[in-house]
């Protein structure tokens, strides 16, 4: 709409100054004035870098005076998000300057209160490594698997074609094939924007079973299965909770609802779609592991795993038991924190429901490893980890390998206008306007997504090769080091009671278990009194 109201503009300057022109000649000291500002908004419109100004010519350059003068600003202001936790000056700068590839070196030392209570380091080793980024990957896919995944140790968190348009979900894909990693589809299926760009896809099934579902909303196997099998999909991940909302279902407004995605998710065109809040089949925890035997059978072997955010302890103990009791289990788990979330969320789910992430990843890292299950399943961390030493942290506490979405989603050019559900997000990456998407140019965007990946994987190899260590892998809790109070600090093994293999398969259970363990059942997800 902008650029319509500028090019109205302009021609109508032309046609004033033209008519002026006849009657008082001569006028060229008012385009002195008028001329260059002109040509600054005409270049906006054709330039493909800057989708502020691209969207909004020649207004849009005040944005970027706020980001020039940034640095001075943010030493006395911190931005907060909806979980409370400061969105830090460090993670802001970061994210923009790996994703435009341009210096991220600092002058003049470190930047942070080292004494300040919850500050943490890691501790560099006399023999440092050099570890090549290329190495940073994992294989996902047990012996059930007919086609393991070699995937990268981060990869784009989970948002669906829907809440991000079109353009933004070809940027990520096309992304993601440029540096080799993966891309996650959200709940709201398998587009074919998703498709074109040729990136590995990790098919996400949420509870409306988008792109492969019936008429009257049930899972449809034989649309599954035609599309599971498809080259570009490598992994299956069926979604349970999400740590923007948990335990409630997705939300797409109806004036997002177009015709596309009405197509992609088999529904009605600009009617609200508001997902079950669970899977109908999945009510007891043996239902929910043949639900992912089934998947798997179904998309030829490739590797399933489910998401969720932690809430109720014993249910998910209850899910281990029944691994242990019928030997089915997921290729993966993706632990989601309750801070997580890029899409629109009531508030108080946004704050106040769901574990978090730190506290929810520690979690399940001790129920696999307790009932001896660790090596058989991968575990994926999700919640705003946007740094390579976040990765570092969350890799320490149990995570194999991370989903990065606000990152990702900042890379692409986010400024956290906090327009997401309203159909107006002024760079076009979660609208549906054809007058805001134009302004995400997908063959500029997609070196972006790449750079962030590529230099956050590299600062990742470079961190832990200066901590003496070959792989990511081989990160445990006592490398992080947590400040307690200006005097203390200790490493995160002091801090969290981490367990040792098969605890949680004795007589003797850990006091901090000990009640979840004992009401939890393989054959129902309810408190066992």
């Amino acid at each position: 709409m902008v650029r319509i109201l500028f090019l109205l503009s302009v021609f109508a300057i032309l046609l004033i100054h033209g008519v002026i022109a006849l009657v008082f000649p001569p006028i060229w000291w008012s385009m002195v004035f008028f001329g260059p500002l002109m040509l600054i908004g005409l270049i906006d419109m054709v330039q493909s870098q800057k989708s502020i100004c691209r969207n909004f010519p020649l207004i849009g350059h005040l944005r970027y005076l706020m980001e020039f003068i940034r640095p001075e600003i943010n030493q006395y202001f911190v931005e907060s998000n909806s979980s409370g936790r400061p969105f830090s000056r460090e993670e802001r700068s970061v994210i923009y300057q790996r994703a435009k590839n341009v210096r991220d070196t600092i002058p003049f030392g470190t930047q942070m209160d080292l004494y300040q209570t919850g500050y943490e380091w890691v501790n560099h080793s006399l023999l440092p490594r050099a570890v090549d980024p290329q190495t940073m990957r994992i294989t996902v896919g047990g012996p059930d698997c007919n086609a393991p995944y070699s995937c990268s140790v981060l990869n784009i968190g989970a948002m669906s074609y829907g809440s991000l348009s079109k353009n933004a979900v070809m940027a990520f894909n096309e992304g993601a094939r440029l540096n080799n990693f993966a891309h996650n589809t959200g709940e709201g299926g398998l587009s074919p924007f998703h498709l074109q760009g040729g990136g590995d896809l990790i098919w996400q099934i949420g509870t409306g079973y988008f792109s492969c579902r019936q008429k009257d909303g049930s899972f449809c196997p034989d649309q599954f299965k035609e599309k599971s099998r498809l080259p570009n999909v490598k992994m299956i991940e069926l979604k349970l909770s999400q740590g923007a909302k948990p335990g409630g279902g997705g939300i797409l407004p109806g004036a997002k609802v177009s015709a596309d995605i009405a197509a992609v998710r088999g529904v009605p065109i600009g009617k609200t779609i508001l997902s079950p809040p669970s899977h109908p089949g999945c009510d007891t925890p043996v239902k929910l592991l043949q639900m992912i035997v089934k998947l798997r059978e179904l998309s030829g072997g490739k590797p399933v795993g489910f998401k969720l955010c932690i809430g109720k302890r014993h249910e998910f103990l209850a899910i281990c038991k029944a691994m242990v009791k019928t030997g089915m289990r997921p290729d993966f788990i993706a632990v989601d924190g309750g801070e997580g979330g890029t899409g629109a969320a009531p508030l108080e789910f946004s704050n106040r429901i769901g574990y978090p992430l730190t506290e929810g990843l520690i979690f399940v890292q001790n129920a696999l490893v307790g009932f001896s299950l660790r090596e058989k399943i991968k575990i994926f961390a999700s919640g705003r980890v946007t740094t390579g030493f976040g990765m570092v942290h969350h890799m320490a506490i149990g995570a194999d390998a991370i989903y990065s979405a606000r990152g990702m989603m900042m890379a692409l050019g986010c400024i956290q206008a906090l327009k997401c559900d309203s159909n107006h997000c002024p760079v076009g990456i979660t609208t549906h306007d054809p007058g805001l998407v134009i302004g995400l140019v997908v063959s500029e965007k997609r070196h972006r997504v790449a750079s962030y990946h590529r230099n956050t994987v590299k600062s990742l190899s470079q961190i832990i090769g200066v901590m003496g260590l070959e792989h990511p892998s081989l990160l445990r809790p006592w490398h992080i080091m947590h400040r307690l109070d200006t005097v203390r600090a200790t490493h995160l093994g002091h801090i969290y009671n981490f367990l040792k293999g098969g605890e949680l398969l004795s007589d003797a259970l850990p006091v901090d278990f000990e009640e979840a363990h004992k009401v939890s059942s393989a054959d129902s997800f309810a408190r066992a009194y």
